[in-house]
């Protein structure tokens, strides 16, 4: 069926509405996003400068927390040792079961008696028995100031070439030993605040003692020359944060500041915010030129779209059409365009030649169908004919010649050979009935109805024929006996015709979840195609019967056989269970 609608050119749609959408929507929008982008930088400016602050006062507030955090834990830890002192275990076994606390008090973990005694020791006892005096006063006056609750000393500067050092104690009772921890501010530091964020290549970030040490410093190369006067630090010292903006000569500068609650300490962040942004505005600025490029490249994106997607898209809609209307030859002809497009035709055609094979099975097979009613109808016919009418015709004769012999003494001998006739002609004609119907079936069930056509069929075909059965018998639905009692009658057919076998096995198994019946002989065999699709080409239009009958029922059907070596049809019907 020819393709009613037309395919319009690529060019005729440069013509058309793809040159208005460009000329009045396009471009318009273009011009529009460079005005608004242009006149919109010294509000994004703005903006950015705000937001790096508020980004840098969120790093200060989180770098402060995170080292209040781990001051506490350090704290908690040292009251826990105090505790278990307090409790006369014995100091040494203390100490090397908190090996796990060494980490956290990096320059050494002690216990001191009342008196500034040291008692025992963990790590580098060298902090507490080598060092000078300057650090024995301190220690002295922090033993002294030791309470239940733990407390941080004043930073002690660094001497002989040591980092400064903060000391944390804590007593349980008066009298009791007392715990000391020490730790350098410095390595506290740099383990939270380089976990937390990265600054800038020029940023500063600076940790500050209340009396002015320098704790640490994220740009060993930038020297604080009066920490307590740097913009920020007497605001961080009352604990407090916030950030303001300082003009510098390398621009403004943005200065984020935050207290650490337990010992006082200043944490200051320093950033120029133009070098934070200055990348992300620039490319903003020169944003809406690559707009340019891109209009070209849409451009030439359309027109391979129509000619290589579009029209053959349409082209192959048309043959597809054509093929549903039954034209297979329209498919075969080539719709160019880009390969995905032709493996999908290359599908289609694929498609087209698998129904017109089904299609043309399905008419080999409904052929074979329409023939064997008529042969069946025929050898019924001849049969009733020939045999069933035939014998009425000869017992309405001896009727007859009964009546004219009744005088002559020979009544009795007719009356007998009329009863013979008669019998054989009720057992023809139930023979003729069951293959017309199996009334075992209905009466007696499938089992019954099974094993009594083996028996028929072996004393037809005097081919020995097993019959078993396994398992509890169950009553199936009629539809579902009727198809088994047919595809087991179809399994013998074929035997008889075509297997030249010399035994034959029916089995009936009845499993809890399922019916499955076996029909197996130890004839010629054959070699099974690969898909039911293949019964009807090849001449098994018996098997294709048989797999149509499974389909219905919802059953599987499983067919072995291989040259030589017998065949066995399975098939295994699902039992509903309620």
């Amino acid at each position: 069926m020819p393709n009613s609608n037309p395919i319009p050119l690529p060019g005729l749609r440069w013509r058309g509405l793809t040159l208005q959408l460009f000329a009045w929507v396009v471009l318009p929008l273009v011009a529009l996003l460079l005005l608004a982008t242009l006149g919109s930088m010294a509000l994004h400016q703005r903006a950015m400068r705000t937001l790096v602050g508020e980004r840098d006062e969120r790093a200060a507030r989180t770098a402060a927390s995170a080292l209040t955090e781990k001051l506490s834990h350090r704290a908690a830890a040292v009251r826990g040792l105090s505790l278990r002192a307090a409790d006369g275990h014995p100091l040494n076994d203390i100490l090397l079961s908190s090996n796990f606390l060494l980490p956290y008090f990096d320059a050494g973990l002690a216990f001191f008696s009342p008196e500034g005694v040291l008692l025992e020791s963990a790590g580098d006892d060298s902090l507490w028995t080598k060092n000078a005096d300057a650090f024995r006063i301190v220690l002295n006056e922090t033993l002294k100031l030791a309470t239940e609750e733990p407390r941080f000393s004043s930073v002690i500067p660094s001497f002989n070439g040591n980092k400064p050092i903060v000391l944390l104690t804590a007593v349980a009772h008066p009298g009791d030993p007392i715990v000391v921890g020490a730790l350098f501010p410095s390595m506290l530091a740099e383990g939270t605040l380089t976990q937390l964020f990265e600054v800038a290549a020029q940023g500063e970030v600076f940790l500050i003692s209340p009396d002015g040490q320098v704790l640490y410093s994220m740009q060993d190369d930038v020297p604080l020359t009066d920490p307590l006067a740097h913009p920020g630090v007497s605001a961080a010292l009352q604990t407090e944060s916030g950030a303001i903006y300082i003009p510098a000569e390398d621009g403004e500068k943005v200065i984020a500041y935050s207290g650490v609650a337990p010992v006082g300490w200043a944490l200051i962040i320093v950033e120029t915010w133009e070098t934070v942004t200055t990348p992300l505005l620039n490319t903003t600025l020169f944003a809406p030129l690559i707009l340019i490029p891109i209009l070209l490249l849409s451009l030439v994106a359309l027109w391979f779209g129509a000619g290589q997607i579009v029209q053959p898209l349409q082209n192959l809609e048309g043959r597809a059409r054509e093929l549903a209307w039954g034209d297979f030859n329209s498919i075969e002809a080539s719709v160019g365009g880009i390969a995905e497009i032709n493996r999908l035709q290359n599908a289609l055609i694929y498609l087209a030649r698998k129904v017109q094979a089904s299609q043309k099975s399905l008419r080999g097979y409904i052929g074979a169908i329409t023939t064997g009613q008529e042969d069946e109808r025929r050898r019924l016919a001849r049969e009733l004919h020939d045999e069933t009418i035939q014998s009425l015709i000869a017992l309405n004769q001896r009727v007859q010649l009964a009546q004219m012999n009744i005088d002559e003494g020979r009544t009795v001998d007719q009356l007998d050979e009329i009863q013979k006739m008669t019998e054989e002609t009720i057992q023809d004609l139930r023979r003729l009935t069951r293959a017309l119907r199996p009334l075992y079936l209905e009466d007696l069930g499938l089992v019954a109805a099974l094993d009594m056509l083996a028996r028929e069929t072996q004393d037809s075909s005097a081919i020995p024929i097993t019959f078993r059965r396994l398992g509890r018998e169950l009553r199936l639905p009629p539809d579902a006996e009727l198809a088994l009692y047919r595809m087991t009658q179809e399994g013998l057919s074929n035997i008889q015709r075509h297997a030249q076998a010399t035994q034959a096995t029916v089995q009936i198994e009845f499993a809890p979840e399922r019916v499955i019946l076996t029909i197996s002989d130890n004839g010629s065999g054959f070699e099974v195609p690969k898909s039911p699709a293949e019964f009807a080409p090849h001449g098994h239009f018996g098997l294709l019967g048989l797999y149509e009958r499974a389909e219905l029922l919802n059953a599987v059907l499983e067919i072995y056989s291989e040259p030589n070596e017998g065949t066995r049809l399975a098939v295994s019907l699902p039992l509903k269970i309620n």
